[in-house]
């Protein structure tokens, strides 16, 4: 896949909504092609195919994991199903760009990544932050020195879900509850400035299936500082970001996990406003665009979205489930 004279071929797993607006974005990534699509019918698939353009639809998984044409698949599935479809892929011989959170528990992710490592495949974690300019020029002026000594992070993300008891997100069986869908994102960005917790705390309001609504967690990291985090299913959030340093704080306004703006505040000085240009739709080609750069160059992980730290995530994200007393079925 070093090659630089023909296109990464694709293949997508699922047919879903971010399935849709991931292939979207990927039509217009220079070097990459999208070749088939899969799902669990073949109508289903083939309905999506014909949306897109796409030339082969396959009505079950081991049939995208056989397509010779396709060097790449994005496993769009529920997280539920993600050790599973990315197992199969890899050892199939494809490269996988896995939707976020990686998997359902840290123990189903080491077994992932274990298998890409010997096996020589790329595996990557569909975080989209991680590659977002936006995000990336926070972490540079932070590592920089901008504010100083980071002392916290904040971060939220939450929205009110119709209270439909038969949605994914409020099945325990389908990994359902405010922390793996949305709260991945507050956890992840608090990893990206921080790293890795030596401490976690946690409060959650759980439904009556067992899943958490409602779920605030403080990590405590080495040097003092704080992050303070939280995620909801019945609260409105803005969806924004702080970074808070000993000479200065970051603000991401809203959206922070697909930020096209933040604002600097140094301390005595004015605020200064940064936009930089995220690229066209909605964002999720540069995540593909990451993965072609890395095949291109013959890498098995990305730089910028590196297994270790999915596995910290991860880590962190059982660690918070078990303080709040969410367990799925079959752990």
């Amino acid at each position: 896949m070093t090659s630089s004279d023909r296109p990464i071929r694709w293949g997508i797993l699922a047919t879903g909504g971010i399935a849709a607006a991931f292939t979207e974005d990927l039509l217009a990534v220079p070097g990459a092609e999208v070749t088939a699509v899969a799902s669990r019918t073949e109508p289903a698939a083939r309905a999506f195919a014909d949306r897109f353009g796409i030339p082969r639809a396959y009505g079950s998984w081991a049939e995208l994991a056989a397509d010779p044409e396709v060097d790449v698949v994005y496993v769009a599935t529920p997280h539920t199903a993600h050790h599973d479809a990315t197992a199969l892929m890899l050892e199939a011989g494809k490269a996988v760009l896995c939707e976020k959170p990686f998997t359902l528990n840290t123990r189903q992710a080491e077994r992932l990544v274990a298998t890409a490592r010997a096996r020589q495949r790329f595996l990557m974690e569909a975080m989209w932050m991680y590659v977002n300019p936006v995000v990336r020029q926070v972490v540079e002026l932070v590592k920089g020195g901008a504010i100083g000594e980071v002392r916290a992070v904040h971060a939220d993300f939450g929205f009110p879900a119709p209270p439909d008891p038969t949605s994914r997100l409020l099945d325990p069986a389908a990994g359902g509850g405010a922390l793996l869908d949305l709260g991945v994102y507050p956890v992840s960005f608090a990893h990206l400035l921080l790293g890795e917790p030596e401490r976690i705390e946690a409060v959650a309001t759980l439904t009556p299936e067992g899943v958490d609504e409602h779920t605030a967690v403080v990590l405590g990291h080495a040097g003092g500082a704080l992050s303070l985090l939280s995620c909801s299913l019945v609260a409105g959030y803005g969806q924004r970001a702080s970074v808070h340093g000993s000479t200065g704080r970051i603000e991401l306004p809203t959206d922070f996990f697909h930020a096209t703006s933040f604002v600097l505040h140094r301390d005595g000085g004015t605020a200064e406003r940064f936009t930089l240009d995220r690229g066209p739709g909605h964002g999720l080609g540069l995540e593909a665009a990451e993965v072609v750069r890395c095949l291109r160059a013959g890498l098995t992980e990305s730089p910028l979205v590196p297994l270790d730290g999915s596995l910290a995530v991860m880590r962190t994200l059982d660690a918070v489930r078990a303080r709040i007393g969410v367990h799925y079925p079959g752990e």
